[in-house]
């Protein structure tokens, strides 16, 4: 049987349909998020008006590369700000968008810087899909990297222009050309080279070659690309980031596309909807409006949107709100579905044949949605074994609050807090009280690792026999009170008393798993025989004990796990 909220695979619909003379057609959400806009004569990604209603939009610029190839730094300079240094370990932990203008030309560029780390690879795929031009930013005393070319590989999907900046010219031991010929590998070839990819010089910390960055992806733009976009209409754009802030409620940074957005337009970015309060840009000013190409702080939404979501301007926020519930509905009735179902006696006993998977349970809040998706994503990934199984029971951005602890005290499940706190000491104490461990982390590296040490913890322990030594039987007594004693001459390391043994003869295990009860030399007790001693061994449960027989001793030794 299935019930209501069970979720089945494909291959069973389309048998359920053959059999119903149905059509089963299987549609992706995407696809059913653009039925939902369509029923409120809604359309998103697309450019109204004619070509005269068109006008020029800054180009979007994503930085790109390897971590510690001073991605921040360059783009700090470029914008005369200091960002690196608020940021745990020197990494960027969240996307910002920021505009800039270049001074040669007197032309506005928007720039996404993304995080450095690979655990963030999916917020660099987001960064890709909203960006026009990719800097691809290499270290020129330490080349190519694993990262340089994970973030290629997601630019050329994205299929947009390259722009290389060769950073840390100023480096002992740097060599641009170097990294212009492991480029050329990858299909970047260098105009000096006679291919079409521009190769910029830089030093973000001398502040060498800025204006000719700024230049090179200009000229880019306006060589491999027609950015135009129309300002009038109702504008649309993408959610970049978000958090939740403790004045002014939840807060995105959007980037509008096309279209201007505008104070008072009601708003719907995924299942969060809204009013638009107030607009603040890069430098903290308030703006009233803002066009194409054109990051923003927006405040208004009545929750937290997802990083990547669509953000488009309705009508009215009725029409808002009935999208964001019906979107919320989606995603509830999915999380359901997902769920597993109640426990059949079948399972039961197929775990008991396989032995018990453990599963450890985790409630993930953090400051951003973009940095709580990203660890989630590398925390499913981690795979130490089929025996131990991670499950994220819930996620969100903001304080660790008393729901959370509750949610993660009936599954006994660890709250992670990335770059948050709790609200309040009555959540600390509650979680004290209901036994729930709450872990703080501001760096992805360390919250990675921990888990997965737990993860491996939580493995039942392997081990493995290891030899202690083999003893000949040369004779046996029989004893009224010990019964049957085997005299023995150790011919291997050593016997112990109340070890393991086993008794082999004429090379078959004629006996396993005892316990040497009683160990003696001559008339005294003994804890331990060395070899080439002589010794009597008895044991309890096994008397069949015969001369030339060898009576081999071990011990199970926990294995350590890599």
């Amino acid at each position: 049987m299935v019930t209501a909220t069970e979720s089945v695979n494909e291959e069973t619909l389309a048998l359920l349909g053959s059999e119903l003379n149905y059509t089963v057609q299987v549609v992706s959400p995407e696809d059913e998020d653009r039925e939902l806009l369509e029923s409120f004569d809604l359309e998103f990604g697309e450019d109204e008006g004619s070509a005269e209603d068109m006008v020029a939009r800054p180009p979007v610029v994503t930085v790109m590369g390897h971590v510690d190839h001073g991605k921040t730094k360059l783009l700090d300079a470029i914008r005369s700000t200091d960002i690196v240094a608020g940021e745990a370990g020197g990494i960027t932990q969240h996307i910002g968008a920021y505009q800039v203008h270049a001074r040669a030309q007197d032309r506005a560029i928007t720039f996404i810087d993304t995080p450095g780390h690979e655990a963030f690879t999916a917020m660099r795929a987001r960064g890709s899909q909203v960006t026009d031009i990719v800097i691809l930013v290499v270290a020129a005393d330490d080349g190519v990297k694993p990262q340089t070319i994970e973030a290629l590989n997601h630019a050329q999907a994205a299929g947009v222009p390259i722009v290389v900046a060769v950073n840390k010219i100023d480096k002992e031991g740097a060599d641009p050309e170097k990294v212009r010929g492991q480029l050329t590998e990858y299909g970047l070839v260098a105009e000096e080279y006679g291919g079409d990819t521009m190769f910029v010089d830089v030093s973000a910390t001398q502040r060498v070659g800025l204006d000719e960055l700024l230049d090179a992806v200009l000229l880019t733009a306006d060589a491999a690309l027609e950015l135009t976009a129309n300002p009038t209409q109702d504008a649309q754009g993408v959610a970049i980031e978000a958090h939740l802030d403790r004045g002014r409620g939840p807060v995105a940074t959007v980037l509008v596309q096309r279209g201007t957005l505008r104070v008072g337009d009601s708003i719907v970015a995924g299942e969060a909807f809204g009013r638009v309060r107030a607009m603040i840009d890069e430098h903290g000013e308030t703006i009233t409006e803002a066009g194409p190409a054109r990051p923003v702080l927006v405040l208004g939404f009545t929750s937290v949107p997802d990083a990547g979501d669509n953000m488009l301007v309705v009508s009215e926020d009725r029409v808002a709100r009935q999208i964001a519930e019906r979107r919320e509905s989606r995603e509830r009735s999915a999380l359901q579905a997902a769920r597993r179902g109640r426990r059949t006696l079948e399972d039961f006993m197929k775990s008991m044949e396989q032995g018990e998977t453990r599963e450890l349970i985790l409630v993930i809040k953090g400051d951003v949605s973009g940095s709580v998706e990203a660890l989630e994503d590398a925390l499913v990934k981690l795979d130490v074994g089929s025996d131990v199984d991670l499950r994220v029971i819930h996620r969100g951005v903001g304080a660790i609050t008393e729901n959370d602890v509750n949610l993660a005290s009936v599954d006994n499940g660890i709250v992670i807090g990335f770059n948050v706190r709790t609200q309040g000491r009555g959540v600390e104490r509650l979680a004290a009280e209901a036994g729930v461990d709450i872990r703080y982390y501001t760096v992805i590296y360390q919250a990675i690792d921990e888990i997965e040490a737990a993860l491996k913890g939580m493995l039942k322990p392997e081990f493995a026999e290891a030899q202690l030594g083999s003893a000949e039987v040369r004779d046996v007594f029989r004893s009224s009170r010990a019964g049957t004693i085997a005299g023995c001459i150790v011919r291997q390391g050593e016997i112990r008393r109340n070890a393991r043994a086993r008794i082999v003869r004429d090379g078959a295990v004629v006996a396993d798993n005892l316990t040497i009860d009683s160990l003696r030399r001559f008339k005294d007790d003994a804890t331990s025989v060395a070899e080439g001693f002589e010794c009597g061994i008895s044991f309890s449960s096994f008397n069949d004990v015969k001369v030339d027989d060898v009576i081999e001793t071990f011990e199970m030794r926990e294995i350590p796990r890599a």
